[in-house]
């Protein structure tokens, strides 16, 4: 019986290292001047920022869900890597963390160096958005894993806040203004129902027009990361709740102290095109349990920041803080 080799089992190294140096000056492309070292090392190293009197390290983890099997199935590629960095650092600055550094794990039964390219180089256009660096990765080949064309994502972010700044929950106050930031499209939450709705159920087609574009344009339009609205408004936000699976009824919560409540008038939600068409479909209170609505991030902001941060971004108001301990739509 003849040899066989690590490529006879389905692994190619030579296919790893032909991307490792495909993908070199675009994660280059994210370094500022806190990275220490090169790329290729066994881990990355990032020199802590200056300026802070107690600094924490925060981190941060997610994946992109099915909408992972969207880009598979449509061979469309260069957006899920943004989704993966907005999912984690819009979780940092709900804390007051500025991103500092990323990480990507990429696994799949078979690697495609031209996919993972256009994944990871959508790492890197999220991090350069995020202002934070891409420090390191790690691609798996493992044959049988995943079916032929699959793969896998997860992202780590770490980021860096003042000690004090963390908790925001007793920064808010009954009379708060809620502050909506429009999300882009769904997000990355919510596909399983996306996909059992539009393409089993109403059997429509990845491009079929859908307003001004695509169906699968649509549907992939990657995640809005908010952290240069973070860090412009820093000063003048009491907290920040991103509104990810779950919706706004799950996720303000998780910013308002004991004892306090909101209103929010659904009449002044900013809806998109996509949700207003499978409303059709789905009833309304499940829709604001698994899509943001339009609304990507919410805002708690004092009267006396309001005028300041509405005049500043695209903020729009939607409601305010109460003594009710309850989140309502109304």
């Amino acid at each position: 019986m003849g040899k066989i080799s690590y490529k006879d089992a389905g692994v190619d190294i030579d296919a790893g290292n032909s991307l490792v140096e495909e993908i070199k000056p675009i994660v280059k492309s994210t370094f500022d001047g806190n990275v220490l070292g090169g790329i290729g090392s066994f881990a990355g190293a990032y020199e802590l920022p200056k300026g802070y009197n107690e600094p924490v390290l925060l981190s941060a983890t997610d994946g992109v869900g099915t909408k992972l099997k969207l880009a598979i199935d449509s061979k469309k590629f260069d957006t899920v890597g943004e989704d993966l960095v907005a999912m984690c650092v819009n979780d940092l600055i709900c804390n007051f963390a500025t991103p500092s550094f990323f990480l990507d794990y990429y696994a799949t039964g078979k690697l495609n160096v031209s996919e993972a390219k256009d994944v990871i180089s959508g790492i890197a256009n999220g991090c350069i958005k995020a202002e934070c660096s891409l420090v390191g990765g790690e691609t798996a080949e493992m044959p049988n894993m995943y079916h032929d064309g699959d793969f896998d994502l997860a992202g780590f972010a770490v980021g860096v806040a003042e000690k004090s700044e963390i908790n925001r929950t007793s920064k808010v106050k009954v009379g708060d203004y809620l502050v909506a930031l429009p999300s882009s499209g769904i997000h990355s939450n919510g596909y399983s129902l996306v996909r059992k709705l539009l393409f089993a159920k109403l059997g429509m087609k990845f491009d079929e027009k859908f307003g001004d574009s695509t169906l699968i344009e649509t549907l992939l339009t990657p995640t809005r990361i908010y952290v240069k609205e973070f860090k412009k408004f820093k000063n003048e936000i009491n907290a920040m709740a991103h509104i990810t699976g779950g919706g706004i009824v799950e996720n303000l919560p998780r910013v308002l102290p004991e004892g306090l409540g909101a209103e929010i008038e659904k009449d002044q939600i900013k809806s998109l095109p996509i949700f207003d068409f499978m409303k059709d479909y789905v009833e309304e209170s499940e829709m604001y349990r698994t899509f943001n609505m339009g609304v990507g991030m919410i805002l708690v902001v004092s009267q006396e920041n309001l005028d300041k941060i509405l005049n500043g971004s695209d903020g729009y108001t939607i409601g305010r803080i109460t003594d009710n301990s309850s989140v309502n739509l109304i």
